[in-house]
Order: structure tokens, then sequence, then C-alpha cells
């Protein structure tokens, strides 16, 4: 399996390292906000020792309303996120949702993701390829483990090959997603670093009617699941205040009790990474 390596600290695929998190709110809303949620979540990562990488959207196009919250668009987005960047000393990734868009945001960003939604989308893929940043396609949850090796072929068709898989659930019937754990191996054998992606795993897509919903008591157990087969990175979507959160809130996890579950995330990627050292 090929390394990713963003920096000196964060090398996606390092078995000598711990996993890495890309974690924040689902959305970017209020500046001051996302400013205190990256601080929290960089202090935690900094106590446990865990490379980490910010995460929020500028813009959530695939909501379930015409009348759900979106984010503040690029131009704003981008600035609000390249304030995070500067004043914190922070990696940033965020979605791309058309082709046109992924050469501005990759002046502020170090890792472009293209949402699941979208993971076919090869103009798409090609615009975020040709950026040379690292590219985090999520599998669409309409699509098999096998089928990620066309989509990482279309990026890497640009000569880019710094390449991030994210498993985050594959539909199963109406309104849920569910989690093949054979999936995680499947992926790796594309030859890219893995990311599980423990929040959307657990939606609910459309279950509210005009949102989704989301069962969060279950990102815990999927999270350990995941590590113990074996994945290079978790994303993780965290709100200070889930309950107010303008989008994704009924599955992102809460600020407080993110280092507990960080502290036995450390625990599993070890075990597993010890487990991979017996012949």
């Amino acid at each position: 399996m090929k390394k990713v390596r963003l920096n000196e600290q964060i090398v996606f695929g390092d078995q000598s390292k711990p996993f890495v998190l890309l974690a924040g709110p689902c959305a970017i809303e209020e500046e001051e906000r996302v400013i205190r949620i990256a601080a929290e979540i960089k202090a935690i990562t900094e106590r446990l020792g865990i490379p980490y990488v910010f995460k929020a959207s500028f813009d959530k196009a695939n909501r379930s309303s015409i009348d759900s919250y979106r984010g503040p668009g690029l131009e704003r987005g981008l600035e609000i996120l390249a304030r995070v960047k500067s004043e914190l000393d922070l990696p940033i990734i965020s979605d791309v949702h058309l082709p046109e868009q992924a050469a501005q945001a990759a002046e502020v960003l170090d890792i472009i993701q293209v949402p699941a939604f979208l993971s076919r989308q090869t103009d798409l893929l090609l615009a975020a390829g040709k950026t040379g940043k690292i590219v985090n396609v999520k599998k669409g949850q309409f699509l098999a483990p096998w089928d990620i090796d066309q989509v990482a072929n279309k990026i890497a068709s640009t000569g880019n090959k710094k390449i991030l898989l994210t498993e985050r659930g594959v539909s199963f019937g109406y309104n849920n997603l569910v989690v093949d754990m054979r999936s995680l191996p499947r992926l790796h054998a594309a030859g890219y670093p893995v990311v599980f992606d423990a929040t959307h795993s657990v939606q609910l897509p459309g279950a509210a009617g005009t949102s989704s919903s989301g069962e969060k008591e279950y990102v815990p157990p999927l999270m350990r699941a995941a590590l113990a087969v074996g994945v290079d990175a978790l994303f993780m979507e965290v709100h200070d205040e889930p309950a107010l959160a303008k989008s994704d809130g009924a599955n992102m996890l809460p600020l407080a009790g993110l280092e507990k579950i960080l502290k036995q995330a450390l625990i599993i990627d070890q075990a597993q990474k010890d487990c991979q050292k017996i012949n």
C-alpha cells in the first residue's frame, strides 16, 4: 500500500504512527464557533499524540430540503478555513462539488474531498486530481467495494496518486446504511490508505422527512470495529452542541465526549498494528 504524506507529522498509511483524525463540524457555521471547535479538537489530539486535520464544509450541496442550511459558500467558507489554518496551524480538508471549484479550493485546502454522491463524476475527480493535493474520495453509498478501483484510476490518471479512500456505509433498504467490514480490506487492495467515516455511517438519509436523521450511539462501536479490521484514518463530524447544529446534528459526536472515544481508538489501533507484526 502506498503511503500518502501530507507533512512530516501526518502520513496516511504509516504503521509506525497512530491513525490520522479528520474531524470538525459538518458545515461551517459561525466563524468563532468554528475556530473554537478546531482549537479544542487540536488540544485533545495533541494530548493524545494523534495527527489531526480539521474538517468542515463550505457548502453541503446534497441537503434533503431546499430550505436546509448549506453553509457560507465557497468564497466566505474558504476565508474562514484559511483563518483556522493560519491561526491554529492546522491542515484543512473540505468538500468540492463542482470541477470549477477545485483549483480555487486548493489554494486553501490541504486535502480535497469528493462527496460520496459524486464519487463517479469523472470531471470532478479529474479536476480534484489535477490540483496536486491529496484527494479523499468517499465511496458512494451505491457502490460495491471493488467499484472504487475505477474511481481511484480516474484520479491517478492525472498523475496524482495521493489518494485516500473512505468507507461511509452502503445503502441498505430505505433510509438506512450498513457498514460491511469486508469493504475495508477490499478498499486497501486498491493500493491506497483507507479512511473510516464513523459518523456518516450511522446516518439515516432523509429519515426525518426534510432532513436526515442518525443513530450516533453506534458511532463508538462501529469505530472500534473498523480500527480492529484496520484503517489508516478516522473521519468524524464533531460539534460542541450537536442538538443545535445546522447540519447533521443527529449523527455528529458531542465535543465533550471526543477525548474518551479517541482514547479507546488508540488502544484498538495499536493492538491491530501489533497483530500485523505476528508472523
